[in-house]
């Protein structure tokens, strides 16, 4: 998204590589922001640029609307699609503390922790019974095609949730680099 006008800033003070960054010699503001218009000429931001992933086929997408999806589905309480210079998308998903040991009950799982329960495979081919049934609305380059579920809860002002619980992507992939890779083998 570019922006000009006048109440557009001039630039960072006494930071010329920094104004230059943002700011083209037209003076449009270039936000970071992905914005897409309406069919009534109105503006969505649906993403920041910095945050979308690029496959390696090419395909530009954003993990924003793939992690809203995935956390639809009941069982999964956090997400993070990963794909970015992969071959196809894959997704980390986080169990839902709330409601997974009430449906862990109420189909007869016993388990000892959060962690045992997502290793689970009765929770496994659940979760992934959903991503399918969700993934639908998505065009097949932009489908999460493998996921990994997680039994460590995800807490705001973390290293990996800001304290508005937006992930942090960078501290997601430091933890889970092992988890990740073995998406991909």
């Amino acid at each position: 998204m570019l922006c000009r006008g006048g109440n557009i800033f001039r630039g960072y003070l006494n930071q010329p590589e920094k104004t230059a960054d943002v700011l083209d010699a037209d003076g449009w503001f270039r936000s970071g922001d992905i914005g897409v218009l309406d069919a009534d000429g109105y503006l969505r931001i649906v993403d920041r640029k910095k945050e979308l992933i690029i496959t390696a086929g090419g395909k530009n997408l954003s993990p924003a609307n793939l992690e809203a999806a995935l956390k639809t589905i009941p069982l999964v309480g956090q997400a993070c699609a990963i794909g970015d210079n992969r071959p196809f998308v894959s997704a980390l998903v986080v169990l839902d503390p709330d409601v997974a040991p009430t449906w862990a009950a109420r189909n007869g799982i016993t388990y000892t922790t959060l962690e045992a329960l997502a290793a689970d495979p009765a929770v496994v081919a659940a979760i992934e019974a959903e991503v399918d049934r969700v993934m639908a609305e998505f065009n097949n380059a932009e489908r999460v095609k493998k996921v990994k579920v997680l039994g460590e809860e995800w807490l705001p002002d973390t290293d990996l949730l800001t304290p508005t619980s937006k992930l942090k992507r960078r501290g997601v992939h430091a933890r889970y680099a092992d988890e990740i890779e073995s998406l991909y083998t």
